[in-house]
């Protein structure tokens, strides 16, 4: 009866914790219209005014997250630091550039492209979320993707909200991997949209 109840509680919190992340919609700024017959864009990421979890600057959570590990065991918050920063080039960005790439094949998305146009992903919020076995919290992040000219003129913008990171048989316990793919929603999520709008 126990295990039952214990099943049952789990299941009820895990579909808590995911409705809210499904069904993200794009909200779009200005007209994308110059992207039609276009080949190539620039890619590249911005970081830097990124909330992370109850924190407004996601310095303070690195550094409090950094404190807490070190007391924990010396060195172990440094190397998770260096990580939390190193999984964007080597996670990250190239999960969304492959979903990306998957779903908008009409334009080759690449951060060594020297194009007219660059498309920006700003990441302004990441949910790590958690995953202790009985109880869970999806990881999830907000995006702005701006698009802007050679001249760095604004020309339209993409936002989208609570785009989830989970992996579906839940096994997803370390943080990077929960975040990746959120990353790689993102990637699919744009591609499609791109898609529909330019084709």
């Amino acid at each position: 009866m126990l295990m039952k109840n214990t099943l049952l509680l789990t299941t009820i919190l895990s579909f808590i914790l995911i409705v809210p992340a499904i069904g993200q919609k794009v909200k779009s700024e200005g007209n994308l219209d110059f992207l039609k017959g276009v080949k190539e864009v620039t890619l590249a990421y911005k970081y830097d005014k990124m909330a992370v979890g109850k924190y407004k600057d996601g310095n303070e959570y690195v550094a409090k997250k950094t404190k807490e590990l070190n007391e924990k065991e010396k060195g172990k918050g440094d190397d998770w630091a260096k990580k939390w920063v190193s999984d964007r080039s080597e996670r990250f960005e190239p999960s969304f550039e492959n979903l990306l790439s998957e779903y908008c094949k009409g334009i080759d998305f690449d951060q060594n492209n020297k194009s007219e146009y660059t498309m920006t992903l700003e990441t302004v919020f990441t949910e790590p979320g958690f995953n202790v076995g009985v109880m869970r919290q999806n990881a999830y992040i907000n995006v702005i993707v701006h698009f802007t000219d050679k001249a760095g003129k604004e020309l339209a913008t993409l936002s989208i909200d609570k785009i989830p990171g989970r992996d579906v048989f839940g096994y997803d316990f370390d943080t990077g991997q929960r975040i990746e793919e959120a990353y790689s929603k993102a990637g699919k999520t744009i591609g499609k949209y791109l898609t529909k709008k330019v084709e």
